[in-house]
């Protein structure tokens, strides 16, 4: 059973979210259907009637930024745990059942939601719906369980983080960056700290945040509404209510210098250059620029005909690869920053010169309203065919409404992303790269002695 942790600018879902909330889209482009159980589950319906076949998903409210100080890792490892198993299903039965039908299964964490999912034929959907809904509350673990599955988590962090470069500098990054919010830590944890998880205090966090109204059911495929409500109301309606969750999180304190991060390592085979800033989201800070800078990343990162992209690979031919990132998804304080690989005998330093040079530039001369045009016009084409993409729509709304969106959020993008000035991203451009503080980050090979 292959389960993920995930960060918006690293695995499949964080890749693909953003590229579809954070953009514009047409207005009503999944029209999906909604209706909140009793119990305080919201349900959405996606309807797709292209083949038989379902993603069934549910959403946590909870990730690894609602974890205890101390106690870094629990959401990530409560997900694998959450496979064991319970009274009516044991342990290996649920992905047993779901293979044997034909059908996928995987989980990942994230820093806002915890999600699983399933993608199966439509007259199975039942069968998964009911396993799902008893493992939300009927989980059954016990120390036995629960200490050869902290060794897999810690074998994951020593293949994904300890023996990869370019994780280290991640999670060094993210710990310089941000001075007091959660998201300094890292998803998987610390390895200390996953040493001292055990499963009193799993099952605490497991009763606390697992229950339906901190969740959301998402199914998209071949399904009415009428079908959905009925088998909803059926396993989830039925589970009692849990307690009511307020996320309180920390608050960001500014920043009062630049701070740089360096990492030599001998397994970097291409090295790296980034310049990280904080910035708003959907969700904090100044929030009403967040439409805008997914603008600007896209007017200096988005494509090979970005400015980075045209000015340090194809002009000055000094990079092998430039660009810009935004995730504006996010409950807590983003990022926007640069990247770029040096070609071979190129500097670090000639590399931030050429960047600083364009951020210059963009400061003092600004954007078109060609470049906010195209880009909108750009993005829009390409979210036509969105729907397309079974389960596309489930895994937007999933991380939509698990992190303070609205459906009509989603929904209205477009008209939203269409309003978008020459004048808005240039506000948004001074907010958050002129004269505000950065983490930059060289990744370099270390030659083996």
């Amino acid at each position: 059973m292959k389960k993920s942790l995930v960060r918006t600018s690293v695995f499949v879902v964080a890749l693909l979210l953003p590229a579809l909330l954070a953009r514009p889209a047409l207005a009503g482009i999944f029209n999906p259907e909604t209706f909140t159980l009793s119990n305080g589950m919201q349900v959405v319906v996606i309807e797709s009637h292209r083949a038989p076949v379902v993603k069934h998903m549910v959403w946590y409210k909870v990730g690894s930024a609602d974890e205890a100080p101390g106690e870094s890792g629990i959401a990530h490892l409560l997900e694998h745990l959450m496979f064991k198993g319970t009274k009516t299903v044991p342990q290996g039965a649920f992905s047993a059942a779901v293979a044997r039908n034909g059908g996928q299964e995987n989980a990942f964490t994230s820093y806002d939601y915890t999600a699983y999912h399933q993608t199966i034929a439509k007259d199975r959907l039942e069968m998964v719906m009911r396993m799902e809904a008893d493992r939300m509350t009927h989980l059954q673990i016990s120390e036995e369980q629960v200490a050869p599955e902290r060794m897999v988590v810690l074998e994951e962090r020593r293949s994904r983080v300890d023996n990869n470069p370019s994780s280290q500098l991640s999670e060094q990054v993210n710990a310089a960056l941000y001075l007091n919010y959660p998201y300094r830590r890292p998803i998987i944890g610390w390895e200390h700290e996953i040493r001292a998880l055990d499963v009193d205090r799993i099952l605490a966090f497991y009763k606390r945040y697992y229950a339906p109204n901190n969740a959301v059911l998402i199914v998209e495929g071949d399904v009415t509404v009428d079908e959905i409500k009925t088998l909803a109301e059926k396993y989830y309606g039925v589970i009692p209510r849990g307690p009511d969750i307020e996320r309180n999180r920390t608050i960001e304190p500014p920043s009062r210098a630049d701070k740089r991060v360096s990492l030599a390592h001998e397994r970097v085979q291409q090295p790296s250059w980034s310049r990280t800033y904080l910035a708003p989201s959907y969700h904090y800070g100044e929030t009403k620029h967040a439409y805008a800078l997914q603008v600007l990343e896209e007017i200096l990162g988005g494509g090979p005909s970005a400015r980075l992209y045209k000015s340090l690979v194809l002009d000055q031919a000094i990079a092998h690869s430039a660009g810009a990132f935004y995730g504006a998804n996010d409950i807590g304080p983003s990022t926007f920053g640069f990247y770029a690989s040096p070609k071979e005998g190129v500097s670090f330093e000639a590399i931030e010169k050429a960047i600083t040079a364009e951020i210059a530039t963009l400061l003092k001369d600004g954007v078109t309203d060609k470049e906010v045009a195209d880009v909108t016009e750009r993005v829009k084409n390409k979210l036509v065919f969105a729907r397309d993409d079974f389960g596309t729509a489930a895994r937007v709304f999933g991380q939509a409404l698990t992190t303070g969106s609205s459906i009509e959020d989603v929904e209205s993008w477009g008209d939203r992303m269409a309003a978008v000035t020459a004048d808005d991203v240039m506000a948004a451009a001074r907010l958050v790269l002129d004269g505000t503080y950065s983490v930059t980050a060289e990744l370099r090979n270390k030659p083996q002695s």
